[in-house]
C-alpha cells in the first residue's frame, strides 16, 4: 500500500546541502507513485505581483511579493488561497488551503488583491515549484533530507515566512521527543 504525503509540509534539515532548499517548508500538492511536487512556502522574492504582471492588465495590480515556489519552472506562477468561493474548481490541499485553478480566481487575486469583500483573505502568488521524480522524494526522507509534518494554513499564510522553518523545527522535535515533558537533566532529552 502507497503512503501519499500529500498535505504534509517537508522540512530541510540541517544535512541537505542543495541551495534551493536551505532551510525551506515545502507544501506537498501532490505525491504518489509517479513522483511529488510542492511549493516552498517561506521564501517571498524581490519582486512584486504588480512588476511580474506589468503588460499583461490595463489596471494596477497587487504590490503584494511573489514566492519562489521552487527551481522547476521558475516562469510558471501558481497560487494558493484560503477561500473556496474564489472558484468553482478549487482544490483543497488542506483544510483552509486551496490551490488556485481557475483562471478567473488567479486574475481576481492579481487585479484585487484577494479584496473583494474578504478583508482578511490569504492568498500567495508563486513563481515555479519542487518537484521529484518517482521514488526521488522517498529516498531523500530516508537518507535524512526532509522532516515531514502534518500542514496547517496559519503557517501557509503566516506574516513572517522566514520565521516558519524555524517554528515548525521545533513543532517537529517536541512531537519526536523521547520524553513526552522536558528532563531535569539535558542528556534524558
Amino acid at each position: 500500500m502507497y503512503d501519499s504525503l500529500r498535505g504534509q509540509f517537508l522540512l530541510a534539515t540541517r544535512q541537505l546541502r542543495d541551495t534551493n532548499f536551505f532551510r525551506a517548508v515545502v507544501l506537498l500538492l501532490e505525491h504518489n507513485e509517479e513522483g511529488a511536487m510542492g511549493l516552498i512556502i517561506n521564501r517571498p522574492s524581490s519582486v512584486n505581483v504588480s512588476h511580474a504582471l506589468a503588460g499583461h492588465f490595463d489596471v494596477p495590480c497587487s504590490s503584494d511579493v511573489i514566492y519562489v515556489g521552487g527551481p522547476v519552472e521558475p516562469s510558471a506562477l501558481s497560487m494558493l488561497h484560503g477561500n473556496p468561493s474564489w472558484g468553482d474548481r478549487e482544490l483543497s490541499v488542506i483544510p483552509d488551503v486551496y490551490v488556485g485553478s481557475s483562471a478567473e480566481a488567479f486574475e481576481a487575486m492579481v487585479l484585487n488583491g484577494g479584496s473583494e469583500s474578504d478583508d482578511d483573505a490569504n492568498y500567495r502568488i508563486f513563481s515555479g515549484y519542487a518537484g521529484w521524480g518517482e521514488g526521488q522524494l522517498e529516498g531523500e526522507i530516508a537518507r535524512g533530507d526532509w522532516f515531514t509534518l502534518e500542514a496547517t494554513a496559519p503557517f501557509v499564510f503566516h506574516q513572517r515566512p522566514y520565521d516558519v522553518w524555524d517554528q515548525l523545527l521545533r513543532e517537529f522535535h517536541k512531537q519526536h521527543r523521547i520524553l513526552p515533558i522536558p528532563a531535569d537533566r539535558a542528556e534524558w532529552n
